[in-house]
């Protein structure tokens, strides 16, 4: 499917356009049908050779509807801007056009209308000469009569043309349909509408709102006609049930759980020298928020909206000043920007934002170590630097700085845990540290070390004895007796727990660093949850070790103490 939307003054015959292509009248309220003026978005369909199907959105051109214009206009990549051939350059139409201009659509074309009434030609003149050094400069231009039918035909092929050479659409990209109407439909319940930019809906697939609201797809239509799922570019009516929260409506974003960054601050490139006023309105989608803008430098701003709204880098939006009607493009640089603090932070801040390009190596670069869930929701695309690290959750755009500053933290016989060098190289997870580690250092029994520090003899020795004690029962601990008797008193143990070489579970309770992982393993094979007794019997072991045991595993996330004193692991269920 296509999308087009319409543009224009009022009564230039937009919606006389679309009865004309369609046979469908968008005009749904009999008020608008009384006064001749379309007054909501009005929506139509039809097929056109060689293209398949092309719903239309009818938006009002009269200025007191602007904001309804903006909500129909947003999320659709193809334009039809309508002038009449017996009218001079409308405010509407400027207006209209400069909005486009703002959201980037580079794809439409002209109509000029009523050629019936006056010679289309300057109409058409003009409006090249209006489009010049806009996104639309080189689109067509053609002149009809919807009265007559003349036109028509090349306007059909010529709109085929436009939407045939539209970028194919990706199915796998992130879905956010604007919502853009809410009705009830009897025996259905609460039905939302809007334009699907991009990415595919299915039913049953669960959808969230900025309040982080879920609903559950239960139901599709697009064009009239039931679907099991929907691709963007589509228009798209969902039933979400018939208690669907009263929040959801025009404006509202519905999106995939953790696919989008939800943000009330958010720097942005601005199109055009011009300053912003202190106050615009935001205009994204179908949503409109107040917004408080900051300049930064004179190519972009810092905006803190009034509600936050679901964002990826990249994404267009337009502010509008409503005194002056003056309207900016804008696009999403950082939708999770830095604060802004010190002296002469916002002049580095403008700096910074001039070297990001969308692409992830060069985000990276400049926002440092960053979550991958992050990066993620901010729609950050391309291939990672060669020289970064991905370590757990995280992504470090530069390994080869930090691994000379761990080589020089870790000299002679300097030993640092995971935790302490994470620390001292400003790193937000140990993790990090082990995952630039490379000769001459090593990671050995939880700590790092230059290649080929070894433990005093004493305590080698006494760890030897230790592992030859565990092997095959590896959770029979050896008593307090027979521990100093292999020459682990409290200061060894304390020693070898603190370095990673044992783990030390309670005082007296010393076992191998991987005893949690092999309790997992062999707990998993047990019915969930499971008793006290029927672990110590499948670990063969004493309640002495068991019961420290599955307090550390509780300790660390990987079981679940029930009320009833039994446990599960987690991501097991019963």
């Amino acid at each position: 499917m296509h999308v087009v939307a319409t543009a224009g003054h009022v009564d230039h015959g937009k919606s006389t356009l679309v009865r004309a292509l369609t046979g469908t009248d968008p005009d749904r309220l009999e008020q608008e049908r009384r006064r001749g003026l379309s007054i909501e978005l009005g929506y139509a369909w039809t097929e056109l050779p060689g293209v398949g199907e092309v719903a239309f959105v009818d938006v009002p051109g009269h200025e007191r509807f602007l904001t309804t214009t903006l909500a129909g206009v947003g999320p659709v990549p193809v334009a039809m801007l309508v002038v009449a051939a017996d009218d001079p350059w409308m405010p509407q139409a400027a207006e209209h056009l400069a909005i486009l201009d703002a959201l980037g659509v580079t794809h439409g074309l002209v109509v000029v209308s009523r050629a019936d009434l006056a010679d289309p030609a300057p109409a058409m003149s003009r409006a090249r000469e209006q489009l010049a050094g806009t996104g639309l400069a080189d689109v067509p231009v053609v002149a009809v009569s919807a009265r007559t039918g003349a036109g028509l035909d090349e306007l059909r092929a010529t709109l085929a043309s436009v939407v045939a050479s539209l970028p194919a659409p990706d199915p796998g990209s992130d879905v956010r349909l604007w919502v853009d109407r809410r009705f009830h439909v009897r025996g259905t319940g609460t039905v939302v509408t809007g334009t699907l930019p991009a990415g595919t809906i299915e039913i049953g697939d669960t959808l969230a709102d900025p309040a982080g609201d879920e609903v559950r797809v239960r139901g599709i239509e697009a064009l009239e006609l039931p679907r099991r799922e929907v691709t963007g570019p589509a228009r798209v009516a969902l039933a979400i049930g018939g208690r669907a929260p009263d929040a959801i409506g025009r404006g509202t974003a519905l999106f995939p759980p953790d696919t989008f960054v939800l943000t009330a601050l958010v720097d942005v490139a601005v199109d055009g020298a011009d300053r912003l006023p202190a106050r615009p309105n935001l205009h994204i989608g179908s949503a409109q928020v107040g917004v408080h803008a900051r300049p930064l430098g004179t190519r972009h701003s810092r905006l803190t909206l009034t509600t936050p709204l679901p964002l990826h880098v990249g994404d267009r939006a337009v502010l509008r000043d409503p005194g002056s009607r003056t309207v900016w493009g804008v696009r999403v640089v950082d939708p999770v920007p830095p604060r802004l603090e010190r002296r002469g932070a916002a002049a580095a801040r403008a700096v910074d934002l001039a070297r990001l390009d969308g692409s992830l190596a060069t985000d990276l670069m400049l926002r440092g170590p960053t979550r991958v869930d992050l990066v993620r929701r901010m729609g950050l695309r391309g291939p990672l630097p060669d020289d970064a690290i991905a370590a757990g959750a995280w992504l470090v755009p530069s390994a080869p700085g930090l691994r000379a500053r761990l080589a020089a933290l870790v000299t002679g016989d300097t030993r640092l845990s995971p935790a302490e060098a994470a620390q001292a190289l400003g790193l937000p997870d140990p993790d990090l540290a082990v995952a630039i580690v490379e000769p001459p250092l090593e990671y050995v029994g939880g700590r790092i070390q230059r290649a080929g520090t070894t433990l005093p003899g004493h305590l080698a020795t006494a760890l030897d004895r230790l592992r030859s004690r565990l092997a095959g029962t590896p959770f029979a601990a050896p008593t307090a007796d027979e521990l100093a008797a292999d020459g682990l008193d409290a200061a060894a143990v304390a020693t070898l727990h603190r370095d990673g070489h044992l783990l030390r579970l309670a005082p007296g309770v010393v076992l191998l660093p991987d005893a949690l992982d092999l309790a997992v393993e062999t707990l998993s094979d047990l019915p969930q949850p499971f008793t006290v007794s029927q672990a110590r019997q499948a670990l063969d072991t004493s309640r002495r070790v068991v019961l420290p045991l599955l307090a550390r595993l509780d300790a660390s996330g990987r079981t679940v103490r029930l009320p009833d004193d039994t446990r599960r692991l987690v991501g097991q269920a019963p």
